[in-house]
């Protein structure tokens, strides 16, 4: 499986345009790899750090890839992927934990939505 955290390949800052939605950040279980897109690298240290926790132990506990995405909407969200053949992998309990994620972290996740609407799409 080959994966590709960012998906538009320009960005809409600098007054261009995605193409697709924008990725902020993923974690790969497969190949324990985090990523980060550095267009968001003006977020403040430790939210970039609350996201990176947040997606490796996502993945490290339900396996396959977690990608936080903002849509053509602009809303967060969360995006997961598995091999088929990933017998590990727990599509019952990804969607759970996604759930709890969203109320844990809603305030995070509101101001990350926030953000992007006010810096990076200006």
């Amino acid at each position: 499986m080959k994966m590709t955290f960012c998906k538009r390949q320009i960005c809409r800052q600098r007054g261009a345009m995605y193409q697709e939605n924008v990725v902020l950040c993923g974690a790969n279980s497969y190949e324990q790899k985090y990523y980060f897109n550095p267009d968001f690298e003006s977020l403040p240290q430790s939210v970039k750090q609350e996201l990176q926790v947040m997606c490796v132990l996502f993945t490290e506990e339900i396996g396959g890839v977690l990608l936080l995405e903002f849509n053509e909407e602009d809303e967060l969200e969360f995006k997961i992927e598995a091999l088929e053949a990933d017998a590990r992998f727990d599509e019952i309990g990804s969607a759970l934990k996604i759930k709890k994620l969203r109320q844990e972290k809603q305030e995070l996740l509101h101001s990350l939505e926030l953000y992007y609407k006010t810096f990076f799409l200006s």
